[in-house]
């Protein structure tokens, strides 16, 4: 795919102007958090997953090269630091059940508003599918990703992702139908 001019403020951005990397970043939240919620079990973990794939948005930012939309360049960013950081959380849950019994931290319940109100029945409904169908969902049906890109995007053989995204949809499906 050929390169287009990349528009000025990202290059300003690149450059290090942090009031373009600011504006950029506050323009892309609201879509990094979206997609964060649609990857994640409830809303504790959604605002430090956004804010590490933000961090990661800004330190890929220069070997942004224009090929593409600048929010389909960050949505996989998004995807890749979210399952990475899940992954990590997971091996270090794992590690500490190994040595001990896990620790749960309290924090006082805080109101976090939620601006996305419309899409909470289609997120709750994606919180009863395991992990990996709910990846493979979010990725083909929020991010428009076609089978082969989204088995490559997770490291999946083709035919593990088309199941997955089956069995997800069978559930979704299933859900619906329920009374």
């Amino acid at each position: 795919m050929a390169s287009r001019p990349v528009d000025p403020r990202i290059q300003r951005a690149q450059r290090g102007d942090r009031e373009a990397a600011g504006a950029l970043l506050e323009e892309l939240l609201p879509k990094v958090r979206n997609l964060v919620r649609y990857l994640v079990r409830g809303d504790a973990e959604v605002d430090d997953l956004s804010q590490k794939a933000l961090l990661a948005i800004l330190q890929g930012l220069k070997s942004y090269r224009g090929e593409g939309e600048l929010v389909s360049w960050a949505n996989k960013i998004t995807v890749r630091e979210t399952i990475r950081s899940r992954k990590k959380d997971r091996a270090d849950r794992a590690a500490l059940s190994a040595i001990g019994p896990e620790l749960e931290l309290l924090s006082a319940a805080t109101p976090d508003p939620d601006r996305y109100l419309a899409r909470r029945a289609a997120v709750r409904r994606l919180e009863t599918l395991p992990e990996d169908q709910r990846d493979v969902v979010v990725l083909h049906h929020v991010l428009g990703m076609s089978v082969p890109e989204l088995a490559d995007e997770l490291g999946l053989p083709f035919d593990t992702a088309k199941s997955r995204l089956r069995l997800g949809m069978e559930k979704l499906r299933a859900e619906e139908e329920a009374p």
